[in-house]
């Protein structure tokens, strides 16, 4: 068995939270932390099996308290407490030399764990990440559009991947609905963006790649390129026709970039 179920209980300053989790091991190797945006675990599954299948990788993808039919404990209700839960999940696994790869929401909680400076992590992935404010790109809010309209935003191929909400079973739309609300209570008070992370980001010290897909609605390419601009040192990467989730539209553009860029930065080297 190469893939296994975990929860956790993590013990923070501010309470205790348990943590459900998966391990893809087939690769074996250098370890990733992968997280997944406000569509829940699901947007990353399928990538975190391909990273671990044709890469010797071993990817640890967590569910964020809330999403999934997981319990968020009251005092977890922000995204820079967030990323110390996920800090504090690599000390508890005892990991080291982590590329941690986040999309969406998961991308502005990377940012915030780069933010904090662990020395477990070796380099982390900003995938259409949402989190800053950039005048004049705003964030698409998702709590303002339907389920097909958020769907149309987030797709270069609106075609093959729009969302029709009326296929939903009963189940579907009540995971759907608590997702949808635990997305709410971390994005805060400004639509999916906290005002202050944009400076804070200088101060980040750990190797950081960009990835954008160039077809995105929900954040567009200028927002990714302030993103870069905005942590130093930070490359950009513009990943040609796919919108906000890469991971699930051009897997295999994505894997690439985000395997280059954690081998460069390993401190040590997997073989390929």
């Amino acid at each position: 068995m190469t893939t296994t179920a975990r929860t956790i209980t993590l013990a923070l300053d501010a309470g205790d939270v348990d943590l459900s989790f998966t391990v893809d091991e087939r690769g074996k190797g250098h370890p990733f932390l992968l997280l997944h945006g406000g569509g829940g675990p699901q947007t990353v599954t399928g990538f975190a099996g391909l990273l671990a299948e044709q890469r010797p990788a071993r990817v640890i993808t967590p569910v964020h308290p809330g999403f999934g039919g997981t319990a968020r404990p009251d005092w977890l209700t922000d995204v820079p407490t967030l990323a110390q839960v996920y800090v504090r999940l690599l000390d508890e696994l005892g990991l080291e030399d982590v590329t941690v790869v986040g999309n969406s929401i998961g991308g502005w909680i990377a940012a915030e764990i780069a933010l904090l400076g662990s020395d477990r992590i070796s380099g982390v992935v900003l995938v259409n990440a949402a989190g800053i404010h950039v005048p004049g790109h705003p964030v698409a809010d998702p709590f303002t559009l339907t389920p097909a309209e958020l769907s149309a935003l987030s797709f270069h191929d609106v075609d093959r991947f729009r969302i029709d909400p009326s296929t939903f079973s009963d189940e579907q739309r009540a995971a759907a609905a608590a997702n949808r609300a635990a997305l709410q209570v971390y994005s805060g008070p400004h639509a999916m963006a906290d005002p202050t992370l944009r400076e804070r980001l200088a101060k980040v010290t750990v190797p950081v790649l960009v990835a954008w897909g160039e077809s995105d609605q929900v954040v567009d390419t200028e927002y990714g390129r302030a993103y870069a601009t905005a942590i130093p040192g930070a490359e950009f990467e513009i990943l040609p026709r796919t919108g906000h989730m890469p991971q699930i539209e051009t897997p295999g553009q994505l894997l690439p970039v985000v395997w280059d860029f954690a081998d460069t930065h390993a401190t040590r080297r997997a073989t390929d």
